[in-house]
Parts: structure tokens; sequence; C-alpha cells
């Protein structure tokens, strides 16, 4: 029975919550706040540490509609709840057949390889599971940008890798293909792949093209797949320090649903503590979707009131 007077919704137009939100003659009365889902996820870090300074935001996830109409979801944000600057990103690729990628890691792998500029080569040990009809469809996709959106999600990258090892090419739920890889990972391996770190125009962006490389040779070689999968974590690990490093801010914040992964999660938060850095993860809420709602709350909460009147966190 509350009468809202701000509702603060995703800025993808087609999420449930969204139409919701902003369809039909629900709540005439109130304002509506769009908000951008990697900037919310960085607020809700922030809220659930009970701050409102300026952190970077290691944002990282699946898929949310980033402002330049690609798929974001391995973003590096300086803001807090009233605004974000995107300061670094995963380089990205193209995903074939969009969402149907999401239940289907193999195809982020096609994308990535032919990103790449590698044979989308069928044995390899998750391509096997095409047919030669589907690796063709699945190609043409590709060359010719049919329903191959761009992404730079962090998410479908552990998916492309889940499946060139073999661990997990069709997902059975959300999360699978990389829950899958973080479990084989071999906790005892200290060597990492390399995710270059190149300077661009927008910032900094991880071209993770050597590690790919380097996991195709391994493959080939024999390397395990918990061996190859502890080193894919590594240079997870290893590029987020450097971004840490280049940009110089003494906060950071590890969010969105890639820091579910424990692994990557603590192993990141030590070195980045190791190296000086301040780390905030989240405590109460957590950093996946469930705890977006949050990030939107307070970042409609920073548009829409005056921080001067009221207690904008009521």
């Amino acid at each position: 029975e509350a009468e809202p007077t701000v509702i603060a919704h995703d800025a993808h137009p087609d999420y449930v919550s969204s139409r919701y939100a902003t369809e039909g003659d629900r709540f005439p009365d109130a304002s509506r706040v769009a908000v951008q889902h990697h900037h919310a996820h960085l607020a809700s870090c922030l809220a659930d540490n009970d701050t409102e300074a300026v952190a970077l935001g290691v944002t990282w996830d699946g898929t949310g509609l980033g402002p330049d109409g690609t798929v974001w979801g391995g973003e590096f944000l300086l803001g807090n709840a009233t605004g974000f600057d995107r300061v670094a990103h995963l380089r990205t690729f193209g995903l074939p057949g969009g969402e149907v990628a999401v239940r289907e890691p193999r195809r982020s792998a096609a994308g990535i390889l032919h990103e790449a500029g590698l044979e989308v080569d069928p044995s390899l040990p998750g391509l096997g599971s095409f047919s030669s009809d589907e690796l063709g469809v699945v190609g043409r996709m590709i060359d010719q940008g049919i329903n191959t959106p761009r992404t730079s999600s962090a998410g479908r990258l552990f998916d492309a890798v889940s499946a060139m090892l073999g661990v997990v090419t069709k997902s059975s739920f959300e999360g699978h293909a990389a829950m899958a890889l973080e479990s084989v990972s071999d906790p005892e391996e200290s060597g990492a792949y390399e995710i270059a770190l190149v300077t661009a125009e927008t910032g900094f962006v991880l071209d993770w093209s050597p590690m790919i490389s380097e996991l195709i040779g391994d493959i080939t070689s024999g390397t395990s797949p918990g061996i190859a999968a502890a080193r894919f974590h590594n240079g997870l690990t290893n590029v987020i320090v450097a971004v840490a490093e280049a940009v110089g801010h003494p906060t950071l914040a590890l969010t969105g649903g890639c820091f579910q992964n424990r692994r990557l999660t603590e192993h990141t938060a030590a070195r980045l503590r190791a190296a000086g850095f301040e780390v905030l993860l989240h405590r109460r809420v957590p950093p996946n979707d469930g705890g977006v709602s949050l990030g939107q709350v307070m970042i409609a909460a920073a548009t829409v009131l005056d921080p001067e009147q009221g207690d904008r966190t009521a």
C-alpha cells in the first residue's frame, strides 16, 4: 500500500522490473530514475560498506546494458552513487546468439576465438559438441554480425574458458560454467596466463588474447583442466591489480556476480591489500543481482533528492 514518489529501475528497457516500473498507469505521480546496471553494483557495494566515498569499482558480471549500446560486464568504474567514469574494461567480442550464448558457453568460446584471430577448432574439448552444421551457422553469424552483440562481459569470458576446457559447454543454470570452472581449479597452482593492459582513448582495455593463446597451447600439450583453470583465475587477479596500480585510486570495490567466486575474490583482495589498497567487499547484501536494487535506490536518492535535506539513506 506504499505510494512511492521515486521509482528506480534498471536502464535496460526489456527487463521485467523495468517494464513493471515504466509501463501502464501504475504509480502515476512517481518520477522514474533509470540506473545503469554496473553503476548500481558499485553503489550497492559502497552502501554495504556505509560509505559515499569515490571508489574504483571492479564490476564484473554476466550482462548489463551499457550507455554505448553494447553488453557490459567486465568494467572498472571510478565513482560513487552520484556518477561514474568508465576507466577500463575487458576487450569486447561478438556473442553469437545473444541470450542463447548465456545458456551455451561454447558460443562464447567461438566468439572469443574468432575475435582473437584463432581457429574455432572442433578438436578442442568443448567445441566438439558442435556439429559441422552448427559451427557453420555460428561462424556466419559472427562474420556477418547477425544477432551477435558486442560484449565486454567477464561472465561470458568465464563461460568461454569453461567451454574450451570441456568443463561446461551447455549451462543448466545461471553461472553454471563459471562455478564449475572455479570448482576444478587447482588450489596449488601459482602460474598465470597473461592479460595485456592496453592504453586506449577511453581508458585501459584488458586484452585477453594472449591468455587465450596460452590456454590453447596448454590444452594441446595436455595440461590438466585444473591447472589451466587456476592459471586463468590467477591471470584475472594479476590484471585487476595492474589496473588498480595504473589508475592509482586508493580504494577498490569488488562487486558483481563474478565476485561470488571465492577464489577470485579472496586472491584479488589479498593481492590488492598487500599492494596498499583499501578493498571493499560485500558483507550484508550479495555482490550479484540480489544486491543491485540497493544500488539503484542509492543512485535514485543521489539523483532526485537534495543532499542537504533529510536522510538520503532512509
